[in-house]
């Protein structure tokens, strides 16, 4: 019940999400009826389908191909609404400023219109006064009723007859009620006085889109550049590979033989409809190249069946380290057949540690299942692979989730090594993951013991990170007694 409940909260606040992305790139943005509207319209129904696909097609069981075909377009475009709908927020806060800086560049090149062209006034007689557009005043309009006009020729011109005061008074009532229209010849953009300033000129064959319409382009313009920027930047980051981070942790306990043995850590390797075989190699010619005395893969590494990925995941094989690898379960396993992909890790070389320990020259190296094998009964149990070991020794610990550090505290361990953050993968998501987890990324101590939590070598969901990039890191440890 709680999950159908969580599904439909999930759902609506898909549908609100893209919703609104509609209505700013295209409801905004184009004509009703026009080809980019329906073309506009009908990504907005396909591309969550697409989503959803994505996101349950491997747990229902859908052949490989089609989570594949899923797969890509589907979480790339989960990406790309986080980053297109965080861009349209940040226009939300633009779209009223530029509404009035254009609001009031229009009114600054009307008031220099007007003022080019001169203005009408009235005198106090209520007499029309001559204008700097050249308006002359009417001769019956200056001359008060029952008197004669003098006239400018030598013979004075006979009074105006009263018969004809109401056909002057009409024509001036017309003329009054209709200016008459600016010469042919007037410039584009300017008016008299009686006509007032002029339209903006159009380009021929252009429609002059309103202010509103230009803003919601701009404005949506800028956010699909940021948005697919983004995500493109992230692409790439994961496409290319991990890097190679460094760090050195002193333990107290550690003898001097062993200062200075290199653990390459590397987790969520995340091989899956995405991330496959290439992907696989690319991380183990990583390793190798730092020539590491152990590789500890701390869980996550798969996202799909052994009959599905199991030949993705066989340039393991190639691992080289001088104490050998080693492998514990992640919550992704428990979602793929955690049982069948220990079997097959140990088929290809790698040593899995199953709430088990092994004595290392100088250290303890112990690992225990993750929490989601609780379900299966086959959760961590740092009892059987810490309770009976020599506390004089130095501890390492393999645990995929950081927040059993607790239970490592209690256990004596000197260095707990983990994954299963990404790091948060796409800003601003390390904010929710620092919700869930006492440390998101990097080196923290918890009293007397270490964290250190990889950002991890793949991703889930969406090939992208951003502010997180992948990397495996190699932990150098040092003894304090050298």
């Amino acid at each position: 019940m709680v999950f159908v409940l969580v599904a439909l909260v999930v759902l609506a606040l898909l549908a609100s999400v893209h919703r609104y992305v509609w209505r700013r790139f295209v409801g905004d943005t184009t004509a009703p009826g026009s080809t980019l509207r329906r073309v506009g319209t009908v990504a907005a129904f396909v591309l969550p389908l697409l989503s959803l696909g994505a996101m349950t097609s491997g747990r229902i069981g859908a052949p490989f191909w089609l989570q594949q075909v899923f797969a890509w377009p589907g979480f790339l475009w989960l990406a790309c609404l986080m980053y297109l709908t965080l861009a349209l927020l940040v226009g939300e806060v633009v779209r009223p400023l530029l509404t009035r800086v254009l609001a009031r560049r229009d009114a600054a090149g009307a008031a220099r219109a007007t003022a080019g062209t001169g203005t009408s006034g009235t005198a106090v007689d209520g007499t029309l006064a001559a204008t700097t557009s050249g308006t002359r005043p009417r001769t019956e309009e200056l001359v008060p009723a029952g008197r004669s006009c003098p006239s400018t020729s030598a013979d004075p011109a006979p009074a105006t007859a009263p018969a004809a005061e109401p056909e002057a008074e009409a024509v001036r009532d017309t003329e009054q009620a209709a200016p008459a229209a600016p010469a042919e010849t007037e410039p584009a953009g300017t008016g008299s006085a009686e006509t007032g300033p002029a339209a903006p000129a159009t380009a021929p064959g252009l429609a002059h889109p309103s202010r509103r319409l230009f803003v919601s382009r701009v404005v949506g313009g800028a956010a699909a550049a940021a948005g697919l920027a983004t995500v493109g930047y992230g692409t790439a980051n994961v496409l290319r590979g991990p890097s190679v981070q460094r760090i050195t942790v002193p333990l107290a306990k550690l003898p001097r033989a062993a200062h200075g043995f290199r653990i390459a850590v590397v987790s969520d390797i995340h091989i899956g409809p995405i991330l496959g075989r290439a992907h696989t190699r690319r991380i183990v010619d990583t390793i190798n190249s730092t020539s590491p005395d152990l590789v500890a893969v701390v869980g996550d590494l798969v996202d799909g069946s052994v009959a599905d990925l199991g030949s993705a995941a066989e340039p393991l094989a190639g691992l080289r380290a001088r104490h050998g690898s080693f492998f514990v379960t992640g919550n992704h396993e428990y979602f793929s057949g955690a049982e069948q992909w220990v079997n097959h890790v140990r088929e290809l070389g790698l040593i899995p540690l199953e709430n088990a320990r092994v004595e290392m020259g100088g250290f303890d190296l112990a690992g225990v299942n993750d929490i989601a094998g609780e379900t299966e009964g086959q959760g961590p149990d740092f009892v059987r692979a810490l309770g009976d070991r020599d506390r004089g020794r130095a501890a390492v610990l393999l645990a995929h989730q950081p927040v059993v550090i607790h239970d490592a505290v209690e256990h004596g361990v000197d260095l707990q090594l983990s994954g299963h953050t990404h790091g948060g993968q796409l800003w601003p998501g390390n904010y929710l993951a620092e919700l869930a987890n006492p440390t998101v990324a990097g080196l923290e101590q918890y009293g007397d013991t270490q964290l250190f939590v990889s950002r991890g070598a793949g991703a889930w969901g969406p090939p992208v990170r951003v502010g997180a990039p992948a990397d495996i890191t190699v932990v150098e440890l040092a003894s304090r007694q050298a």
